[in-house]
Parts: C-alpha cells; structure tokens; sequence
C-alpha cells in the first residue's frame, strides 16, 4: 500500500489518491507522446484538485523536470545552445523575482490565476513562433519563468520562442527540452531555498517520473487508435471542466 511506504506517508494523501496521481503521470505522458498535447498541463489540472497550489507548483516542476531532461539528454547533440544561453539569463531573474512573490500570495487567490491560465491555454490561440533574437530569448525566459513559479505549465510559451530557432524538429524538441529542464530546474531550487520540504514528496516524486517515462515510450502505440479530433474536443472539454471547477473553489476560498 502506498501511503504506508516510508516516502508516502507524510504526504497526508489517501491511498486513493496517491494511485491517481501516479497513473495520471502516465497517461498524461502518454498524452504527449501521442498527440502533442499539452500533458502537463493536463497533470496540473489533475494535481490541483488535490494538492494545494503552494506545494502543486513545485511538486509538478520535479516531475517536468524529470521528464524533459531525459529527452533533453537523449536529444543533446542538437540542442541550441546560443538559444538555451539568452534564455538561461532570463530565467534566472524571472525565478529570483517570482520566488519573492509566489511565498506572499494565499492559495485561493493562486488557484484562480491557474484556473485563467489553464483556460487561456485550452481556448485562446497558441502563438506559432514569437521573432528576435538574444534579447527577446533573454525576455522570454525571464517572463515565462516568473509565471511559471506561480502557474507551473509555461511550456506553450516557451514553445513558441523555440519554434524558428532550429532548422529541424529534433532541434525544436532539443532545444524546448532544455530550456524547460533549466527553468524547472532554477524553480526547484527557488521552492528549496524558501523551505519547501521535497523530502516528504519524494517517493511520489520518483513514481510520477517513472510512470510518466513509461508512458512517453508506450503511450504512441495505445492512443493512436484514436480519432484525434474527436480526441482534442473531448481533451479540451475536460481540462475546460476542471478548470472551472479550480476557478470556483479559488473565488470561493477568497469570499
């Protein structure tokens, strides 16, 4: 039993709940791999109804983490690293700022930004590439990672900055890998240095990591025998729905 094990039972999650969460890492790998569809912003989604948003956050960044760097890793040789080097300098000040921020705000009023911001990524169009250069990488990375400390999933954003910056596909998933490795990266030790106990989530750490590997390797061959476009109406009414839900408990906790 889960909640028994030694790296469980101080997460004060019900045995159910702790299986959710660990196979939802799977599917929402799976999710990905694919279709291309924004996993981790469906596995916030499901995070935040039971977790609250001030542990959700670095909690999600650890599991990201794990997940983009191994195909960061795998994909290295074709990283664009004068991108990863601009986009680095921004993130670190937009996690420096963000971390003196995110500690000052209560949970309610975090779930409703997350509920506008899950809702503006299902229903408002994605940018297909943002132009610049240094300069705008540098800003992107400052930007997209301050709302990540208080949103999680940016990854959409930064999408749009790697797109146009390499001249294959391999190189756009290296290099989004990479710099999603790096801001997850710089949260966990901003989250760290404000106190944020990751020993007592570690073993669901390391099993959503796990199960979310699982599912980027088998998650193609189970969801391809689905019809896609039928797939994202019903994929975008479900994180429209959970969304809401957030929405309603974050205004409700602040009346």
């Amino acid at each position: 039993m889960l909640e028994t094990l030694p790296f469980f039972a101080n997460t004060g999650l019900g045995e159910g709940t702790l299986w959710t969460l660990v196979i939802a890492s799977y599917f929402t790998s799976a999710l990905t791999a694919a279709f291309g569809i924004g996993g981790g912003v469906a596995l916030l989604a499901i995070l935040s109804m039971a977790i609250p948003v001030t542990t959700l956050i670095p909690l999600h960044g650890m599991v990201q983490m794990g997940s983009n760097a191994g195909r960061a890793w795998h994909l290295r040789q074709h990283v664009k690293w004068s991108f990863i080097a601009a986009f680095s300098l921004g993130a670190l000040i937009g996690t420096a700022i963000g971390s003196q921020i995110v500690i000052a705000l209560p949970d309610a009023l975090l779930k409703v930004v997350l509920a506008l911001f899950i809702l503006a990524l299902v229903w408002a169009p994605n940018p297909k590439f943002i132009r610049g250069g240094a300069l705008t990488n540098a800003f992107g990375g400052a930007i997209s990672s301050l709302g990540s400390m208080f949103v999680g999933a940016t990854g959409p954003l930064v999408a749009a900055l790697v797109a146009g910056k390499a001249d294959d596909r391999q190189g756009v998933v290296s290099t989004h890998a990479t710099a999603m490795t790096i801001q997850h990266g710089l949260k966990i030790i901003a989250f760290g240095m404000v106190g944020f106990a990751f020993s007592t989530w570690l073993g669901l750490i390391v099993a959503m990591i796990a199960t979310g590997y699982l599912g980027t390797i088998t998650g193609g061959k189970i969801l391809r025998v689905m019809d896609e476009k039928l797939f994202r109406k019903i994929f975008k009414l479900i994180l429209t729905a959970l969304a809401l839900f957030m929405l309603f408990k974050g205004v409700q906790g602040l009346l």
